[in-house]
């Protein structure tokens, strides 16, 4: 079986799961991460792959990254809030 040619829809899913994975590490390396740097990855990563998925449709992926994204806003969000009342 040929592997499929990568097109740029695949190369950019590439770099979101490149970016997951890299926000996965931090988080296991760090003993206290940034979750600015944390989350921002994890959003960016799960939108390029929500776009990948849009050209290439795998609906529960789809769904998977539409969590993640929603989480990662969450988790920006609170770091967001917990910023301002430390000030």
């Amino acid at each position: 079986m040929a592997l499929p040619p990568l097109d740029w829809a695949t190369l950019v899913g590439f770099v979101g799961m490149i970016m997951i994975v890299s926000a996965y590490g931090y988080l296991t390396a760090k003993d206290s991460p940034d979750p600015f740097i944390l989350h921002g990855t994890n959003l960016v990563g799960a939108t390029l792959l929500a776009v990948s998925l849009l050209v290439h449709t795998n609906l529960p992926s789809l769904v998977l990254e539409a969590i993640w994204i929603s989480v990662a806003i969450w988790g920006l969000t609170k770091a967001i809030v917990a910023r301002r009342q430390s000030k």
